[in-house]
């Protein structure tokens, strides 16, 4: 099969892809919590002819070709949307207070898409190729439950790949973005810290534990992480955006929370920074006299692009969209390759050979101008055909060279 037949199979099913989505984004649902958006999925993998499976929480994989060379290649999609409530005007807005402001309802038609694609190759698949249906990636929480429910094994998976797009981002729609090698996306943890205190009137401080002079000397304390305990070359953040303490002005409250979260480009800083929000939340706490409670909530390590495949994978969309479709992304010039918001794709990447791309689809100069997460931004759904074209082409040349 050549680039083109793929391209041509893409356009073909583009009204179906357009639809698929615009049904997806009008009833977009959150975290593990998507049974209208998994019954959509499962539909239509039926419909083309798919045997699908459940895995974890509420993740769905479906496989495709002829195993003839015994790899097994992974194409991940994501199905989450946000909590975030739409401000688009689009026809096909969702109503529920949630939206699909990061994209995923673009990845999922994409895929879905794709599976079109494949299974009508389906017998000149030189090996299997497998669809991953992924939830809660929002709250870094779905790759790693549908790791531990098997995704990556019956049959075990050799190589995965996935694809992300960029709403608001200065190239022509459809650009495809090819990453460096190496880490590619940072480690993020989420936390909160409760800081337990004694409650009394205002007037008489003397008889209580003031909670949120504790928090607010712990916000001060983390602050001093990335300043004074992180080199020049350490990528490395520490987030407070969450502070709550007290309902009245003129009582001390009985307890205060703190929310944040860390982000790092290497995971032995990752660790080293969790060490040391517990050693100062819990160091000032015990100062003031506060109990200190912090709990990590869900994260996800640095999300490492294989070098041979990174490679491969240029080269194979280069010879389906041209010279002109790619772009590798030392393009945008060292200080801008790591970027971006934490991904839990990391989780296979830790497994597995792994490529994360990204998809231009939006330019701000042709009114694409918000980004991801903002709740007026517009993706071109122009791009969809070529998102499906692209995961299809290169899960089906990576095989057809293994």
């Amino acid at each position: 099969m050549t680039a083109k037949d793929f391209l041509n199979c893409a356009e073909s099913v583009e009204n179906e892809i357009v639809e698929n989505r615009r049904w997806l984004h009008a009833h977009a649902e959150t975290e593990f919590n998507l049974c209208e958006t998994v019954s959509f999925v499962k539909e239509k993998l039926q419909e083309m002819g798919y045997e699908y499976h459940d895995c974890g929480k509420c993740g769905v994989t479906a496989t495709v070709g002829n195993g003839a060379s015994g790899k097994t290649f992974l194409l991940r999609a994501d199905m989450d949307a946000l909590p975030v409530k739409e401000e688009t005007k689009l026809p096909f807005s969702c109503e529920k207070g949630n939206m699909h402001a990061c994209g995923h309802d673009m990845h999922t038609a994409m895929l879905l898409g794709a599976a079109k694609i494949l299974k009508k190759f389906e017998n000149e698949i030189n090996g299997t190729i497998k669809l991953m249906f992924q939830p809660a990636e929002e709250t870094l929480s779905g790759a790693k439950n549908m790791i531990d429910n098997g995704v990556l094994k019956n049959p075990d998976v050799s190589a995965a790949m996935m694809l992300h797009v960029m709403a608001g981002f200065p190239l022509k729609s459809g650009t495809v973005i090819v990453p460096v090698s190496g880490v590619g996306a940072p480690a993020a943890d989420y936390f909160t810290i409760n800081v337990q205190g004694k409650g009394c009137h205002g007037s008489t401080p003397q008889l209580g534990i003031d909670p949120v002079t504790a928090a607010a000397h712990i916000l001060l304390g983390l602050q001093e992480i990335s300043a004074r305990e992180m080199g020049v070359t350490d990528e490395a953040l520490v987030t407070v955006g969450s502070f709550h303490g007290g309902t009245a002005g003129n009582v001390i409250a009985d307890s205060a929370v703190l929310q944040g979260t860390l982000r790092a480009f290497d995971d032995v800083i990752r660790d080293k920074i969790k060490k040391r929000i517990s050693e100062i939340a819990e160091g000032i706490g015990c100062a003031l006299r506060t109990k200190v409670t912090i709990t990590f909530g869900s994260g996800c390590p640095t999300l490492t692009n294989d070098k041979e495949l990174v490679s491969f994978t240029e080269k194979a969309l280069v010879e389906l969209l041209g010279e002109d479709g790619v772009i590798n992304a030392s393009a945008f010039g060292a200080e801008n390759t790591h970027k971006g918001g934490s991904e839990d794709f990391a989780y296979i990447s830790k497994e597995i050979p792994s490529v994360m791309l990204a998809l231009a689809a939006g330019e701000p100069e042709k009114g694409f101008q918000y980004h991801q997460h903002h709740p007026k931004v517009v993706f071109d759904e122009s791009v969809l055909k070529i998102g499906s074209a692209v995961l299809a082409f290169n899960a089906f040349k990576w095989l057809e060279n293994t």
